[in-house]
């Protein structure tokens, strides 16, 4: 039997990508997470978690585990924000992430730290999003699970190190400092003002987001362009039209 853990790292920032990361494991071998140390990937340090991180995946390299990695760009987020909400992108993304696990035909207990406030409502959308073909595993979710559940905690470490990742390759591309990418960092909203300043907004920052739009305005006196498919842009209404 397997047991699979899920969770997600760049829900709130302003800047760069959302990483979700499903681990997938024997239920015989949550030992060996316990003794490389894995504990929620926010109660340890940045370069804790990436000396764990090389060890999940070498051990997932050596033993039966599989990891699936979906990296939802700032673009991604803009574009499905215009007809669904976080929390339902977040049911979408964890089901990409579970499914590329390659787990289907097996079966087991999929753990997941919650990302509604309606724990049981997560669940249940988790598994109607995967459908029939993963009936054979129970889904369980839970507020701070990365915390209580070893697994869970594993899959926070993964996630997290790739977005570090990420944020380091945008802060290389764009030769600045970016921050965190949290609205909160002082670093993030000086960026997020120099990003805004061209014909559109960089196409690293999450055009959706309050602290990017509210930067926006502030710069350019009209409502931020609106990302579409296909890499249209929507030209909003004048702010004197709002």
């Amino acid at each position: 039997m397997f047991h699979i853990g899920i969770d997600e790292a760049g829900r709130g920032p302003a800047i760069g990508p959302l990483v979700v990361c499903a681990l997938a494991i024997p239920e015989s071998e949550k030992e060996i997470l316990r003794l490389i140390g894995v504990k929620d990937s926010k109660r340890i340090t940045r370069k804790k978690r990436e000396e764990m991180a090389e060890r999940i995946y070498l051990e997932a390299e050596n033993r039966d585990w599989s990891i699936g990695i979906i990296i939802c760009k700032a673009s991604r987020i803009d574009i499905e924000r215009n007809r669904i909400d976080l929390n339902k992108l977040e049911i979408e993304l964890f089901k990409e992430a579970i499914i590329a696990t390659g787990m289907k035909d097996e079966n087991g207990t999929i753990q997941a730290d919650a990302c509604d406030v309606n724990e049981q409502r997560f669940a249940e959308r988790i598994s109607n999003a995967l459908g029939e073909e993963w009936n054979e595993w129970e889904i369980h979710a839970r507020h701070k699970m990365d915390s209580d559940e070893i697994l869970v905690g594993a899959a926070s470490i993964l996630a997290k190190v790739r977005r570090d990742k990420e944020i380091d390759e945008i802060t290389f591309l764009l030769d600045r400092d970016i921050g965190s990418g949290y609205p909160s960092d002082p670093k993030t909203i000086d960026a997020v003002k120099e990003l805004v300043r061209s014909e559109l907004p960089n196409k690293y920052l999450r055009w959706s987001w309050a602290t990017v739009k509210n930067a926006w305005i502030k710069e350019h006196q009209t409502p931020i362009p609106i990302r579409q498919e296909l890499g249209e842009i929507g030209i909003q209404s004048s702010l004197n039209e709002w």
